[in-house]
C-alpha cells in the first residue's frame, strides 16, 4: 500500500525521485526502495511525506485505491464511495461519512446545489453558525 501510494502521489505532484529525496533528506536510491516496496519509510520520514503530499499519516500508509480507482486524497478530502437514489429520492450515507462528520439520526441537512459542480449537504446548525459569522462580519464594516 505505501509503496504504491508513495509512487501515485509523488507522480500525482509533478515531482521526480531526486526533488523528493531532497525534500525529506535521503538518496533518490532510498526512495526508489520505497516506491518499489523493496523497504519501508521509518516514521519521522512518513510523517515528512505525509507533509510534503499534504496527505494524513494514515492515508500515506495504509489507503488503497478504492473501486473508482482514485489515488490517496488531500487532508480533509474524502470520497466515500457511489450512493444509490432511492424511488422517494432518498439517499444512505455511508457510514464513514457518518463516523467523520457525526451524523446522527434526526440531523438535519441544507441542500445546496450548483448546475455546474452538483449538490453538497451540510448540517443546519453549521450553516446556521456561518451565516451568523457573515452578519458579524458584515456589520463591522457598516
Amino acid at each position: 500500500m505505501i509503496s504504491d501510494n508513495l509512487y501515485s502521489l509523488r507522480k500525482l505532484h509533478e515531482l521526480t525521485q531526486e526533488e523528493v529525496a531532497e525534500r525529506v533528506g535521503i538518496s533518490r536510491q532510498a526512495l526508489a526502495k520505497w516506491e518499489s516496496g523493496e523497504t519501508m519509510p521509518d516514521i519521522e520520514k512518513c510523517v515528512l511525506l505525509a507533509e510534503l503530499y499534504n496527505v494524513t499519516l494514515d492515508d500515506l500508509v495504509n489507503y488503497t485505491k478504492d473501486e473508482m480507482g482514485l489515488s490517496v486524497p488531500p487532508k480533509g478530502k474524502h470520497v466515500f464511495g457511489v450512493v444509490t437514489v432511492g424511488d422517494k429520492g432518498q439517499i444512505v450515507i455511508p457510514h464513514k461519512a457518518r463516523k467523520i462528520f457525526r451524523v446522527q439520526s434526526g440531523d438535519r441537512f441544507i441542500v445546496l446545489g450548483d448546475e455546474y459542480q452538483g449538490i453538497a449537504l451540510i448540517k443546519e446548525s453549521n450553516f446556521l453558525n456561518i451565516i451568523n459569522e457573515v452578519k458579524k462580519e458584515g456589520e463591522q464594516y457598516e
